[in-house]
Parts: structure tokens; C-alpha cells; sequence
């Protein structure tokens, strides 16, 4: 962090004596009216119709209500059960379901009906399977690109394990951007990614940016990642972590604000003031990233479709 462009903390939210937390009133940069249009309701209704779940819903992002009036939404694949329990999302843990062979083609069914052209598709961690899930993710974006020509598909996976053959059948699927989630500085990854390795993200993203550079009669692949603010992580750390990225070939990053989904998740140690976030854009933008998007309300899929570079 340069010295003479510090970076002051924030709100910081309540703590009780006992060590659980109690719910505090959300500065006014973080109060979203909830909108509601005839386009949030034909989405919904695609969804359900096709027995569909999304993150919107099941990460409770504070989103969901303006991407759906806007005819988007984020497919969340492979069921809505995690094999793990991260404790900053909302996602369940508990028994899994075996994959649904028929949801590749509900998936691209919904998309031609919402008239998506830049689709996200995520999933779960599905650590029970033998390929981790990857072979979904690879039907999705067949059946997607055989319905609608012309699709942008963006993948937002788990970290498979690090398997490299697993990350590799993704890889030559050609998704237009292919994202991971580095969600937090090291220190915090104990506490908030018990199941999840910094190094192997890193390694995973790295893998990434290396195939995804374009060739003749191959477009480019874009590496994109994201990162959650008030946790308890320190500027430097962020500042660290992003220079990480670039150095991994990760060329897309998105910079959001965490906040807890339910009492049962970790409480938010600090509610970073949107001048911060304007700060971090303007340093992402320095590091040389390609695309920066920060902002308290900023996710990883939020308006993902102007998050793609032109070149």
C-alpha cells in the first residue's frame, strides 16, 4: 500500500461480550430499495418452471431483486446442497443429490426464454464426485452454446480440488470467462474457507490465464476472480492479494462487501465506506488489472455481461 495513499478503516460492526454478534443497523450506503417489476417475475417464473435454483436465492445476494428485473440471473448447478460448510455463506451443507443429467438442458432452455446473450453458470462444491462436477459445468456450456448462438458463458467454479484434469476439462470447453473466487486474504482462510487452499486457488487461476491466452481462430478466455471486504483483513493484506492475482494472470476482479446472510454465518468485523472501495479500483486499476469493479453492492456475477473486456 503506498504510504501516502492510506486506506482508513471503517464501520466497524458490534461484537457481544459472549463472542456471537448482534445484527446492527446497516450504514446508509448499504440500504438498497427492494424493486419489483413484470421482468423480476417472468424470471422467477422461468426458474421454477424449470425447476431451477440460482445464487441469487440460495447466497441471498442483496442483487438479486435488480438482475432479475433486468431478465438475468446466475444458474447454480449440481444441486443446492455444498459439501462444504464455508461459514461466510448461506448455502447448506448436508446430503447431496446425484446430478441431474436433464439440468444442462433446462439451464439453456431458461436462457433462450430470458433471452440471456452473456449466461453465468456456478455450481456448488461437489467434492463426492469422482470429477468434482466438472463435467456439468462442461454440458452446461454445451447446451447453451448449441441453443443460442453467438452466447457469452461465464463459469464461476469451485477450486475442484486442484485436480488438474478436472480444472483442464473446463478449460477446453472455452468458456468466454472462466472465474473463481479467491474470496479472502490468507490469513482468513482458516476462518472463513476451512475447506479451501489460498495456493490452490492461485494455482487453479494461474492454469487458467495460461490456456486462455487467444490463437489463431481462438478467441481469449478471460481469468476473472473476486474478493470480500470486512472480514477483519488488513490493507495490506488486500493490497497483497491483488497483487497475487495479476501476477497469476487474472485480469477481471471484482471487490465486494460481505455481509452475513444469516446468524449462523460469520459476522462482519467492518462496513468499508464507498470512497474505500473507489480507492481499491483506482489501485486495481494501477496493478494493471484489466477490468476492477468495486463497490459495496458489487458481486462476482453482478451484471457480469459488462464486466468483459472489449480486447
Amino acid at each position: 500500500m503506498p504510504a501516502n495513499d492510506p486506506i482508513e478503516t471503517g464501520n466497524r460492526s458490534e461484537v457481544s461480550s459472549s463472542g456471537g454478534w448482534k445484527r446492527d443497523r446497516l450504514p446508509s450506503w448499504l440500504r438498497m430499495p427492494l424493486a419489483s417489476s413484470a421482468s423480476g417475475h417472468s424470471t422467477a417464473g422461468a426458474l421454477q418452471q424449470r425447476s431451477l435454483h440460482t445464487i441469487c436465492e440460495e447466497a441471498r445476494c442483496p442483487n438479486r431483486n435488480h438482475c432479475w428485473s433486468r431478465g438475468t440471473a446466475t444458474f447454480l448447478v449440481l444441486g443446492d446442497r455444498c459439501t462444504r460448510s464455508c461459514p461466510f455463506c448461506s448455502v447448506r451443507g448436508g446430503p447431496v443429490s446425484p446430478p441431474d443429467p436433464d439440468e444442462p438442458r433446462r439451464v439453456a432452455e431458461a436462457a433462450v426464454e430470458l433471452g440471456l446473450q452473456h449466461v453465468v453458470v456456478t455450481s456448488v462444491n461437489r467434492d463426492d464426485l469422482p470429477d468434482q462436477g466438472s463435467g456439468h459445468f462442461v454440458r452446461c456450456i454445451e447446451q447453451l452454446r448449441d441453443r443460442i448462438p453467438g452466447v457469452k458463458v461465464e463459469v464461476l467454479t469451485p477450486d475442484f480440488r486442484g485436480r488438474e484434469a478436472d480444472i483442464d476439462r473446463v478449460i477446453d470447453a472455452r468458456p468466454d470467462v472462466f472465474n473463481h473466487n479467491i474470496e479472502t486474504v490468507p490469513s482468513l482462510y482458516l476462518k472463513t474457507r476451512p475447506g479451501a487452499r489460498y495456493q490452490r486457488s492461485l494455482d487453479l487461476l494461474s492454469r487458467v490465464a495460461a490456456a486462455g491466452e487467444p490463437a489463431e481462430g481462438r478467441p481469449r478466455m478471460w481469468a476473472k476472480s473476486g474478493l470480500m471486504l470486512g472480514l477483519g483483513e488488513s490493507p495490506e493484506e488486500v493490497q497483497s492479494l491483488l497483487e497475487d492475482l495479476y501476477r497469476a494472470g487474472v485480469r477481471i476482479v471484482t471487490i465486494g462487501q460481505y455481509l452475513q446472510p444469516d446468524r449462523d454465518s460469520l459476522p462482519v468485523v467492518e462496513y468499508v465506506h464507498p470512497d474505500q472501495f473507489e480507492q481499491w479500483r483506482e489501485i486495481g486499476e494501477q496493478i494493471g488489472f484489466s477490468m476492477v469493479f468495486s463497490g459495496p453492492f458489487v458481486r462476482s456475477s453482478y451484471m457480469a455481461d459488462t464486466q468483459v473486456p472489449l480486447s
